[in-house]
């Protein structure tokens, strides 16, 4: 009686509450600010075009982002029941295979708005659901493998929203400088999900995911880490002295001046201050993203059609 009265209590649909947890809104940030990034460098932000800059912001972050979570948690459902029990899947909150169902609609809708935003968002959001079901999903699940799981994030969460929201705004693939510098940053950002990993370190060491800190050690692997954003950065900060904007290089020297001191303390004990620094460290990063797309936005004189 007790056994079929708790399998009575257990939720045959998932919860808004449930839905919105499994779409994780923490993590639509970085793409949708990347988005916002490219928007700005291109001129698109202040002009007639800002209807489908912000349907760019919504597509980046609550859909494709959201479908990724989705995916995400769907295919990590039982490493999550090592790592983080609590989670939506592994806790019961979402029932049956309704994660995986959450994942195809968000994926469905993504498409949806791309397509009424133009040929070039539409490509786009095509390349980022490629590489969010591949990240997860066997039989690539590219996560498997810290070097090329991070590397797909970074640029996807980075690279891909910026160059995207350039390229509507040009309708044209977008100057050389927007290029180089949002891909700089896609790069950097694969430090940001290697401190991401150190929060998965057993789970994903006891279901043989490859992730930095498990391969590396979690010393070796912070130490990658900051040099990867630090070397990004400062190839951002050479270029925009090259292109004659100082004050926006020398800006961003400061911030990463900052997170060089945040650094410190990271190196000192990784497992403990990943956390913290992705919460310090990670926004002065995104800091800089800005600072250079009001550079860019004055390096290429550009204004969206329309603006």
């Amino acid at each position: 009686m007790a056994t079929h009265a708790l399998a009575a209590t257990r939720p045959t649909v998932p919860a808004p509450g449930a839905v919105l947890a499994l779409l994780k809104p923490i993590t639509w940030f970085p793409p949708m600010w990347a988005y916002c990034c490219g928007a700005v460098s291109a001129g698109a932000a202040f002009g007639e075009r800002w209807p489908y800059v912000l349907g760019g912001v919504l597509l980046a972050g609550p859909l494709v982002c959201g479908a990724s979570q989705a995916v995400n948690d769907w295919f990590d459902r039982h490493v999550d029941a090592i790592n983080e029990p609590d989670r939506v899947i592994p806790s019961g909150r979402m029932p049956g295979r309704w994660g995986l169902y959450v994942a195809i609609a968000m994926s469905v809708l993504s498409l949806l708005l791309a397509a009424v935003l133009g040929w070039v968002v539409f490509v786009a959001a095509i390349v980022g659901l490629c590489f969010a079901w591949a990240y997860s999903a066997p039989p690539f699940r590219l996560k498997r493998n810290g070097w090329w799981g991070n590397a797909a994030v970074g640029l996807t969460y980075e690279t891909l929203p910026w160059v995207t929201a350039a390229a509507a705004a040009f309708a044209v693939i977008p100057p050389g400088p927007i290029l180089i510098v949002a891909l700089l940053y896609g790069i950097g950002a694969h430090g940001i999900m290697t401190l991401n990993d150190f929060k998965s370190i057993e789970g994903d060491r006891q279901m043989g995911l490859a992730s930095l800190p498990v391969l590396l050690g979690a010393d070796r692997a912070a130490q990658l880490a900051c040099a990867i954003m630090a070397v990004a950065q400062l190839g951002v900060i050479a270029l925009l002295f090259v292109w004659d904007r100082p004050w926006h290089g020398a800006a961003i020297a400061v911030l990463l001046t900052a997170q060089v001191a945040s650094m410190a303390r990271l190196l000192k004990d990784p497992k403990k201050h990943a956390v913290w620094y992705s919460a310090v460290g990670v926004g002065l990063y995104v800091s800089g993203m800005m600072v250079s797309a009001f550079a860019l936005m004055g390096i290429v004189g550009a204004v969206a059609p329309g603006g």
